[in-house]
Formats: structure tokens, C-alpha cells, sequence
């Protein structure tokens, strides 16, 4: 009778903690080029894993682009890239597909990045044309700085309860090819407030920005999606010490607007 009761206890609380897990997360990475990246590979795998716990959700991780496939995404609300993108037809053809049929994912700074010729050429229309809608990197600045944003709209629920404006983590900030103004598709969520200027310390003078529009993160209205330029620590390579100098998810604020955006993805928004 005691183990009957034992085991009855045991699918209780069995059953309590899959409904706690209320939807799954995996996040792709490749982690292997530009400490900066790589540090915010290691640190991103390190925070999502406490919201994860504290928000009652799963958080997986993978470093196997072939797990981009149909059978695998089916087991995910919610997919990552930290750093890179796929490469494959196969990969790029399931994510697409994954996508168009209503799954969510959030993309972070180097996940956007194309440009011809480069180790990284932009060789997938669908991605970078239609779905992020920027088409290639044309700059970006330096040294990794904090900047004042602007909410664009509260409309959206990754920028409820944001302020106005908001002071971010450093951060290397990135210029596209195309204004995403022009596009009906995207909504800008984030953009440079101009208090920012001049952003960037350089050394080169076109490192360093003084006017101009640029938007940080922005959603395609036809996909449950969220891009955001943020994805870059600040290392030492002057001195070759390769030592963190800053973090992103040490910022309140920013990491205000990350979860707010995975949550309601996670939720079905």
C-alpha cells in the first residue's frame, strides 16, 4: 500500500513539473570564431539556463547544425541562433520550413551578419532578404561601446515596460545594406537614440558614428521572429590578454526586453 501511494506521489509530482516546463528552447551555436562571440556564446549559456529555472521553461543547446531538420525543430516553441547561421541546403531548407509554419525564433548580432565576399557570404536570399529584410553588412563600429536606445513602439510585447530610452551593455553595433524603414514587412522594435553620438571610440574615424538611423532590433510581421543586434563583449585584444571587459546580459533593461520577447514567443504570441 505504501509503495502504491509512493508511486502514485511520484506521477503527481511527475505530471506537476511537465506542466511547469511550459514550452522548450534550443539554441544553436557554432562558438569557434572571435572571443567576443565566443564569450557571448559561453555567457548566453549560462543566463538562459537560470531563466530557464526561474521562468519554468526548457533550455537545450546544440552545436550540431544538423539538427536542423524537421523531426528535431518539431520538439521546440522557440530556436536560438547565438552566433552563426546554417550552412547546408538541407539545414537552411528546415528552418525555413519550421518558420513558415508558425514556429518562433529570436537571432543575436553575428546571426544576421552576411557579406561577399567573406567566410560568411550572403548566399541565401530567403534569410537575408525576406525574413531579416537587411540584406548585407555594410559597418559597424568600434570599440564595443554601450549605447542609448529608443523604443519604437510599446505595442509589441518583447517592449512592454521598457522606458522611453535605455542605456544598453557594450555592445559592436552593425549598419545594413537596406533601410529597413522602406520595408512593410519589419517593424523596427529598437533603434540608436541620437543621444549616442558620437558612437564608438575607433581608432579609425569610420569606426565612429555621429549621425544617421540605425535600427538594433527589429521583427518580420509575417513570422514570429525577433532579431536583435546585441551578441558582442568587449575583449582585450590590445593587450592579447583576451580578458572579458563587459558581458550583455549584466543590463537590467536589456535583459528586460530578451525575455519579455521569449517568453510570449514561448507562450504562443
Amino acid at each position: 500500500m505504501k509503495i502504491c501511494f509512493f508511486a502514485l506521489m511520484l506521477c503527481g509530482m511527475a505530471a506537476e513539473y511537465a506542466r511547469a516546463q511550459s514550452f522548450k528552447v534550443v539554441a544553436f551555436f557554432t562558438g569557434k570564431n572571435d572571443q567576443a562571440h565566443v564569450s557571448f556564446v559561453k555567457e548566453a549559456n549560462r543566463f538562459f539556463p537560470k531563466m530557464a529555472e526561474k521562468h519554468h521553461f526548457q533550455y537545450d543547446t546544440t552545436s550540431n547544425w544538423d539538427n536542423l531538420n524537421a523531426d528535431y525543430l518539431s520538439n521546440y516553441q522557440v530556436v536560438l541562433f547565438l552566433d552563426t547561421r546554417p550552412d547546408k541546403p538541407s539545414q537552411r531548407q528546415a528552418f525555413e520550413e519550421y518558420m513558415k509554419k508558425g514556429g518562433a525564433w529570436i537571432g543575436f548580432h553575428f546571426a544576421a551578419f552576411a557579406l561577399t565576399p567573406s567566410k560568411y557570404p550572403q548566399d541565401w536570399d530567403w534569410y537575408h532578404e525576406t525574413f531579416l529584410g537587411a540584406g548585407q553588412y555594410k559597418s559597424n563600429t568600434w570599440r564595443p561601446t554601450s549605447a542609448v536606445l529608443k523604443v519604437e513602439t510599446k505595442k509589441h510585447f518583447s517592449t512592454k515596460k521598457l522606458p522611453t530610452t535605455f542605456t544598453t551593455a557594450p555592445n559592436e553595433w552593425y549598419r545594413w545594406e537596406h533601410d529597413l524603414r522602406q520595408n512593410p514587412d519589419i517593424e523596427i522594435l529598437l533603434s540608436i537614440d541620437p543621444a549616442s553620438f558620437p558612437l564608438g571610440t575607433g581608432p579609425k574615424p569610420h569606426e565612429i558614428w555621429h549621425s544617421g538611423y540605425y535600427p538594433v532590433a527589429w521583427r518580420n510581421k509575417n513570422y514570429r521572429m525577433l532579431y536583435l543586434n546585441m551578441g558582442h563583449n568587449d575583449i582585450d585584444y590590445e593587450n592579447k590578454t583576451n580578458k572579458e571587459l563587459s558581458f550583455t546580459f549584466e543590463n537590467e533593461t536589456q535583459n528586460r526586453f530578451v525575455m519579455n520577447a521569449l517568453l510570449g514567443f514561448g507562450k504562443g504570441k
